[in-house]
């Protein structure tokens, strides 16, 4: 087995979950936030839909500079769109993470914004990092706000005070 295989399995498990949570998101709570510090709800969900889209690049390249491109945080006008940009993301990592060598994912991979270097991993590790625990951690967060939105909350790893687990 590759080391790309379960990293793709995973990625695909998560992504039902995480999917299941961002087609609860309220359009019309889009603007609302927690608190002056915090995102949006609109904002925390755009990122997690649009988290997956790093896989390209850190399987296409060795870096990716923020200071030399024209990144714009993706922001949804509605449920619609973010679910949409979440499916197309999801299915382009899992496909291009198909016959990965490994050499290729053990491979350094670098994270900056010009001279700022936020880290240097080997690939495989950035797939981990940022494709699964980095949605995984504003999905926790994703919970939260619709939870004080009154918003039912999905089965993830087992039972919520609102639904049972789905198979």
């Amino acid at each position: 087995m590759s080391l790309s295989e379960p990293i793709a399995a995973e990625l695909q498990r998560e992504a039902a979950t995480t999917r299941r949570m961002l087609e609860r998101v309220p359009q019309d709570s889009l603007a609302w936030k927690p608190h002056e510090k915090s995102m949006t709800l609109g904002r925390l969900a755009g990122h997690i839909a649009e988290l997956p889209s790093l896989v390209i690049p850190t399987l296409t390249s060795d870096e990716l500079n923020f200071a030399a491109g024209s990144f714009q945080p993706f922001a949804p006008s509605n449920t619609a769109e973010l679910l949409e940009k979440f499916d197309k993301n999801i299915a382009e990592a899992v496909g291009a993470l198909k016959d990965q060598p490994d050499e290729h994912l053990l491979k350094t991979w670098r994270l900056r914004n010009g001279e700022q270097v936020f880290f240097e991993l080997p690939r495989v590790s950035v797939l981990r990092t940022m494709a699964l625990n980095h949605v995984i951690h504003h999905r926790g967060q994703l919970s939260v706000y619709l939870r004080l939105l009154g918003v039912p909350l999905p089965s993830v790893y087992g039972p919520t005070a609102d639904e049972a687990p789905t198979s």
